[in-house]
């Protein structure tokens, strides 16, 4: 059951098809059948557990790896269902470096030692081995003594294949690469130069430097920053990321939508197959259970596999059950502390709430609210949110009002936002300003959640 709870609900369809896979007893109601959900909870069961047998009978009637008919309508669901994984498939990145060196068609020991470069080139493009380092472990996985300067030679060749910046070493030779490939012009000749002999400085954005160094402008200093911020810091990344993790999109648990002030909750099961237990075999463990003639230890063993797998096919279907109410529960628990924001999308409407908070609102345990919050998402007319954002620990305005840290952190937010970028605020600015709006907010934990809206410190944030 707490793997249920913990399950989103593709890993439920998933589960369930397991299931019905590896129980013969279990199947999906068909919607235009009648039939009754589940036998009577002592169904075949008499004489203190002794199961009997006509001589119809025998175990391969029940062993048997055949599954009932069954059909998901996960095959048959439209886009209105819900939102489907989406899989694009792909060439690796080391596959695409491999394949445009083949068509180099240099010598072979070269290109031997050009692939084993190849094969240390992370994910984001970049040759993180010194060349040393990989001259020894040539040697000892091929067995061959290749100098270091044939090493930097190959890594020289895999640097002139696409994309641009693959085969660096660290970001500023990344950048380097790929500038060197641009047509000449003024502001590249310029951010070359910055790059090489300046990359500090240039990352930390100390542009009155730069221009007194350099003898230029800010107009040309502005053109040198628009041509480095087009290039790509990591290379391998966009190719690796279509092919490692194919593209996915989340698929909610929940649905909430809103119509005429009134806050509607929904699960999103419409592909999760409502589960039976087969008649077939219940009748079967029946007939075996009531006739206690001609007993044998077929008709023994054929009775208590029928048995052990009714009994797990009711507890499966029961633990499904669970789970709906459960997360159905929780939701609406949410709902209801969170009104304000699911009818109006307005973060700052956000109350705070802990795990705590629900959890004595549904009488779950905290464990149980953690683990239907984590990992869920819930379809909103604002979007597509994890459960996980709508707790938040709170803050004391001046007023002596609660409020959330969600709230505050939308207003520093804002405040980043519409500030001068070629003044940025300071977080003790930020902290004033907060001050000034009623929430008390010390600089410190103004600078821990501008880290948690990966907002950079003001010197990084300054533009010319």
């Amino acid at each position: 059951m707490v793997r249920m709870l913990e399950s989103t609900s593709l890993e439920m369809e998933e589960r369930i098809l397991q299931e019905l896979d590896e129980n013969p007893v279990l199947e999906e109601v068909n919607p235009e059948s009648q039939h009754e959900e589940l036998p009577d909870e002592n169904r075949g069961e008499e004489g203190d557990g002794q199961y009997d047998d006509d001589a119809d009978f025998s175990m391969s009637d029940y062993k048997t790896d055949d599954t009932p008919d069954y059909k998901f309508n996960a095959n048959n669901g439209t886009d209105d269902d819900r939102h489907e994984s989406v899989i694009t498939e792909s060439s690796s990145l080391h596959e695409m470096l491999l394949d445009q060196l083949r068509l180099k068609r240099i010598e072979e020991d070269k290109e031997q030692l050009a692939e084993y470069v190849i094969g240390n080139i992370d994910q984001d493009g970049y040759l993180r081995r010194e060349p040393e380092n990989m001259a020894d472990d040539y040697l000892f996985q091929t067995g061959k003594q290749v100098p270091d300067d044939e090493v930097r030679k190959a890594i020289e060749l895999v640097q002139t294949l696409e994309p641009a910046g693959v085969g660096a070493a660290n970001l500023q030779e990344c950048l380097l690469l790929q500038l060197k490939r641009k047509k000449k012009t003024l502001a590249i000749d310029k951010a070359i130069n910055i790059l090489m002999e300046n990359f500090e400085d240039f990352s930390k954005r100390h542009y009155d430097k730069l221009m007194k160094k350099f003898d230029i402008d800010e107009s040309t200093l502005h053109e040198v920053i628009n041509e480095v911020v087009k290039l790509n810091p990591k290379p391998g990344g966009s190719i690796e990321s279509s092919s490692d993790s194919s593209s996915v999109q989340i698929i909610p648990d929940f649905i909430v939508e809103t119509e005429d002030g009134q806050v509607i909750l929904s699960l999103n099961d419409k592909n999760l197959p409502e589960l039976r237990i087969s008649d077939d075999y219940a009748s079967q463990l029946q007939e075996l259970s009531t006739n206690k003639k001609n007993q044998t230890e077929d008709s023994r063993n054929a009775a208590l596999f029928i048995k052990q797998k009714i009994d797990s096919a009711k507890w499966f279907i029961n633990s499904i059950k669970q789970r709906h109410d459960t997360l159905r529960r929780t939701m609406q628990a949410i709902i209801d502390k969170q009104r304000e924001f699911f009818l109006t999308g307005d973060e700052t409407k956000l109350r705070p709430m802990v795990l705590k908070d629900i959890a004595e609102v549904t009488g779950y345990d905290i464990s149980t609210i953690s683990r239907v919050s984590n990992s869920k998402y819930v379809q909103t007319d604002w979007g597509v949110l994890p459960l996980k954002s709508f707790f938040s620990e709170s803050m004391t305005m001046e007023s002596g009002e609660e409020v959330s840290n969600i709230e505050i952190k939308t207003i520093l937010g804002e405040c980043v936002k519409n500030e001068d970028k070629h003044n940025p605020l300071t977080d003790d600015q930020l902290s004033d300003i907060l001050k000034q709006k009623g929430y008390v907010i010390a600089r410190r934990t103004v600078a821990k959640y501008r880290k948690q809206l990966n907002i950079a410190v003001a010197n990084l944030r300054r533009e010319i």
